[in-house]
């Protein structure tokens, strides 16, 4: 019998069971993953930026978990070896109403910890000679990592701390008992005093599974993004964002520098018609037939229908693709832009159309399941991963 049970071998997953062998070394801790390989996912295919935290409500876990995080995560990479880079990251304003929202990001980073600084146009065009703005504010305590290589790590970790992390576990069942929790695959059940869920895009099955039902969903929305081709890549230095709408709930597309070579370019935000449906006519039908039966997704619809058509737009056109990026980037021209790997981010919606935008946990009896962790949880992934283990250890 294990001590822990952990469903999810993304870097959340693993952050947690790394957490409880620092925290009890010697504890059994088993991960288990339903894919062939671990980081398959959100952990596998985000832009891999090291957030710093500019636009969290100070005080919210969010804001608090990424500062932490950000060293956290830093300090890991340097102990195990992983590269990273700190690089800064720009946020362009393009006229004087985006100066405002500016002027509140600055604010909120310094409450936040941070030492953002305006760029005069002179310092703008030394740093990204391509970008067009009015505006801008630079954020160094942005960086660059490879989160797959960063599960890779804690996967070393795990196994050298006698943790087990198996593949190909599906979680099918989950009975929790007076004294203990088990969790049935096609293959084997196993049994452990706690249980935790870090299922990130099935969380909520998999929370459902174990008989707790809320009214919160996981909704996908598949980001898709292009990528510079190499002829193009001089055109941006680091990462570039614009100033984020405040009354949409995605940061817009922006330019990322990636840790592995090359610049990415995106992404647009759509629904996805399938938790994993990563292609463009990818349609998983229960998933669908949820997201039509779900009262929070269409009360969301509703109010941003226009902007989420824009966004279907952008999914099929190239052409207008490349004109949302133009607003950054000017110059830049349809061919100097290729396919890139798409990603789903889980989005968790209440039933009355809130978007939750703060990480959010439910506790059973002998199971605590994560049902939010958006970005930045792989910035905050340790800090997160030790929150779970002091809250399954009280």
């Amino acid at each position: 019998m294990y001590d822990y049970v952990i469903i999810g071998g993304g870097i959340l997953g693993l952050a947690t069971a790394y957490a409880l062998l620092e925290e009890e070394p010697g504890a059994g801790v088993v991960v288990l993953e339903k894919e062939s390989h671990l980081a398959s996912h959100q952990t596998g295919r985000n832009s891999g930026v090291i957030h710093s935290g500019i636009y969290y409500q100070p005080g919210s876990l969010k804001a608090v978990l990424t500062e932490k995080g950000r060293k956290s995560l830093t300090a890991f990479c340097d102990q195990h070896g992983v590269d990273y880079t700190i690089c800064g990251k720009i946020i362009a304003a393009r006229d004087e109403d985006e100066l405002l929202q500016l002027r509140r990001l600055y604010e909120r980073g310094r409450q936040n910890g941070l030492q953002p600084r305006y760029l005069s146009l002179d310092e703008l065009a030394e740093r990204e000679p391509y970008v067009s703005a009015q505006h801008a504010l630079l954020v160094p305590e942005t960086g660059i990592v490879d989160y797959a290589e960063v599960a890779d790590a804690l996967a070393r970790e795990i196994r050298r701390r006698g943790g087990d992390i198996l593949i190909g576990q599906q979680a099918q069942h989950i009975q929790e008992e007076a004294q203990t929790v088990s969790v049935t695959t096609r293959h084997q059940t196993f049994t452990g005093r706690k249980f935790i869920n870090c299922g990130g895009l099935h969380s909520d099955k998999i929370a459902r599974i174990a008989g707790y039902h809320t009214d919160v969903r996981i909704v996908p929305f598949r980001g898709e993004y292009y990528t510079l081709t190499p002829e193009a890549e001089h055109k941006v230095s680091s990462l570039i964002y614009p100033v984020p709408d405040p009354a949409f709930p995605f940061l817009g597309v922006h330019f990322t520098r990636m840790s592995r070579g090359g610049v990415e370019a995106g992404p647009n935000a759509v629904l996805s018609f399938g938790r994993e449906g990563y292609g463009k006519l990818d349609m998983n039908p229960a998933d669908a037939w949820e997201h039509f039966r779900s009262p929070g997704l269409m009360k969301l619809a509703s109010r941003y229908w226009r902007k989420g058509a824009q966004e279907y737009v952008r999914s099929f056109s190239k052409q207008a693709f490349t004109k949302e990026l133009q607003q950054l980037i000017p110059s830049l021209l349809p061919e100097e832009l290729m396919a890139g790997e798409p990603g789903i981010r889980a989005q968790a919606i209440q039933e009355d159309g809130t978007l939750l935008d703060d990480f959010f946990f439910i506790t059973g009896s002998r199971s605590l399941h994560v049902l939010n962790a958006p970005s930045p949880a792989a910035t905050a992934s340790l800090e997160i991963g030790k929150t779970i283990a002091q809250k399954v250890k009280g």
